[in-house]
């Protein structure tokens, strides 16, 4: 099987071009719908959708339909990997945006407990499940597609790019609360929230839109010709490349249990535990966002000259070393401090979380791709996805003190760290070489 890098010369450069907008403007839709869930059950779904005389549990039940999703996506992640391996990753991609977007608008027209009882948990819990499933199968087919159609020396640039989706689909989630917490009365809690989520709707048709006008990727092309297709691409990553998968599970980490942790856990432990206003912690959200914008177009652009398992490396080091003092700020009750910690520990997060949309798709080959890429990618979501759960059990047995928390990230960076050890030898030399 001819090389990736090989097929990526002969592309068109106008090629490339579509493709930048079509990955961001889709991830940034994916993300806005993930953070928005994530976001509501901080701030909205302990009180609209579960019952409890105690705000703990109320909030543990929120963190767990918020877990659901996360343990719906590698599923997805098989469902959407085959798909994406054997009918295109282009027509894939289509498919999980359609799916996504219209979940998300339709969590904005649930009725909440007090008006159908316990059906409005029951469909809450199924809309964040086919959010899950869509999900699983997005970001894998936005970085392989991006990675597959970049020009030679720019894939660091390119694969990059649908990790924007993150920052500005966090902002965009934490801007429409902060704008509906200015609502009058109770007007935020109790309908408000529901206008951010049916937002989903007119931003899912201009994202449909532009993906469609994305082409294949060449390397897909390629297999095709060749007849190479793999009848199940799961099954042959999981025979025989089960340790590149897990060390891409490992690697993807910290940038889902690491950064719910700081973002979706940080905004509920800031409201209801330091008692930081909800106004607060969304302008910590999206200052964090803002930077890490800045920080993945750098880091993207670094990834082209420098080794990308080193930059994750180091990423993963400044965590550690950072965590506490981001904890401690958040802790301290003083809103400058919160809002500077949580956006300064956002950002070597997010500088691992760059160079894993070039190091995942380096660890398979082509025709196994998508699905290797989206297996250890939400392999990693399964876990992380509790992460803020855990995080919210783990606060009252320590009587609220900072310190398990910052625990709780530093091992999370570690774990990642030790995945991109282990991936070191099994980079992009072997990528156009069969799985």
């Amino acid at each position: 099987m001819a090389d990736i890098k090989e097929v990526n010369t002969a592309v068109p450069r106008t090629r490339p071009r579509m493709v930048r907008t079509a990955v961001v403007v889709g991830t940034v839709l994916e993300h806005y719908d993930f953070f928005l869930y994530g976001t509501a059950a901080a701030l909205v779904f302990n009180h609209q959708f579960f019952v409890s005389d105690s705000p703990v549990v109320a909030s543990l039940a929120a963190f767990a339909t918020f877990a659901v999703g996360f343990a719906a996506r590698p599923v997805g992640a098989v469902l959407f990997g085959h798909l994406g391996d054997t009918l295109g990753r282009r027509r894939t991609l289509i498919m999980t945006l359609l799916l996504i977007g219209t979940a998300t608008g339709l969590i904005g027209a649930i009725p909440n407990y007090g008006t159908i009882g316990v059906w409005a948990p029951i469909l809450l819990v199924t809309l964040r499940l086919i959010q899950g499933l869509s999900f699983g199968g997005e970001w894998a087919g936005a970085v392989t597609l991006a990675s597959e159609h970049a020009p030679q020396g720019r894939e660091g640039r390119y694969a990059s790019l649908p990790q924007l989706g993150s920052p500005i689909g966090n902002i965009l989630s934490s801007g429409a609360f902060l704008a509906i917490s200015h609502l009058p009365g109770e007007a935020s809690a109790s309908w408000g929230w529901r206008i951010p989520f049916l937002a989903a709707f007119p931003l899912l048709f201009v994202a449909l839109w532009v993906r469609n006008l994305v082409d294949e990727s060449p390397a897909f092309k390629t297999i095709e010709k060749s007849h190479d297709v793999r009848r199940i691409p799961a099954l042959t990553v999981l025979r025989s490349a089960p340790g590149a998968m897990l060390a891409a599970a490992a690697i993807a980490f910290i940038s889902i249990g690491g950064f719910f942790l700081v973002t979706t856990f940080a905004i509920s432990y800031g409201t209801q535990t330091v008692g930081l206003s909800s106004g607060t912690m969304l302008i910590a959200s999206m200052s964090a966002g803002a930077l890490q914008i800045v920080t993945v177009v750098l880091t993207g652009r670094l990834a082209d000259r420098a080794r990308p398992p080193r930059i994750a490396l180091v990423g993963c080091l400044l965590t550690i070393i950072l965590a506490f003092p981001a904890v401690l700020a958040l802790s301290s009750g003083v809103p400058v401090l919160a809002v500077l910690g949580v956006a300064v520990i956002v950002q070597p997060i997010a500088m691992t979380y760059a160079v894993t949309g070039v190091i995942l798709p380096s660890l398979f080959s082509a025709d196994v791709r998508y699905s290797g890429v989206a297996l250890g990618y939400n392999i990693a979501g399964l876990v992380g996805g509790f992460v803020p759960m855990v995080a919210t059990a783990l606060a009252p047995g320590s009587g609220s003190q900072a310190w398990p928390i910052a625990a709780l990230l530093i091992v999370i960076a570690a774990i990642s760290a030790g995945g991109v050890w282990a991936a070191r030898t099994r980079t992009s030399h072997n990528q156009g070489a069969s799985a």
